[in-house]
Formats: C-alpha cells, structure tokens, sequence
C-alpha cells in the first residue's frame, strides 16, 4: 500500500514539475516529467493488481489492460500521449504549444487511472 501511494504522489509530483519545466521554457524537462507522471501512476494501480511493472514493455501491457478493463479507448490516445512526450525528450522537435497540449492529455490520464486505485489518496 505505502508503494502505491508514493507512486501515486510522485505521479502528481511529475505532473507539477512538468508544467513548471514547460513555463521556464525546458521542452524536453517537461516531456519527460509527463513521461514520468504517467508511468508512476501506471505502476501505482500495476502495483495494486498485482501486475508486473518493472520496464517499458510491462506499463505498455498495464495501460492496454486497463484500456479493456474500462472499455475507454481515449486510455491508448492519451497513453500515446504520454509515450510523444518521452519520445520528445530524446529528439526535441515539439513547440511548447503542443508539449501543453500532450500534458493535459497526460493529466487527463492520470486523473482517470487514480479514480481506478483502491487506496485513498
């Protein structure tokens, strides 16, 4: 439960610092951030369920459970986001507007997967 909760608050954490790296101009910062937001949320309800969560391929396989399990396909568009945004940090080639764009896509991801947690925030 204790790991859950620190992924959870680290999720918002990211999320903060990644609009505030995107204010001061950082780009790839604040991809990255939003990169991060959504993989800690993703391994806080992994963590929950009982999923593995340990690389890349294994949040992929949580976010495309979840996607099912809810029956909400904008999971994969905003996830996309999400994977845009790491992707971002390595080859920075988005405008802030579009980073601002993909973040709230992230938050919007965030905010629905820590409605799915069991543990109180």
């Amino acid at each position: 439960m204790q790991r859950t909760t620190t992924h959870r608050e680290q999720s918002r954490i990211f999320l903060a610092q990644a609009y505030e790296e995107l204010a001061n101009g950082d780009l790839p910062q604040a991809s990255e951030k939003g990169w991060g937001a959504t993989a800690q949320i993703l391994k806080a309800v992994a963590l929950e369920r009982g999923w593995s969560n340990s690389n890349h391929r294994d949040i992929y396989q949580v976010v495309w459970d979840l996607r099912l399990e809810t029956d909400d396909p904008e999971l994969s568009v905003q996830f996309s986001a999400a994977s845009s945004l790491h992707v971002n940090f390595y080859e920075i080639k988005y405008s802030a507007q579009y980073i601002r764009d993909l973040l709230h896509q992230v938050e919007r991801l965030v905010d629905k997967v820590e409605a799915l947690l069991d543990t109180p925030a």
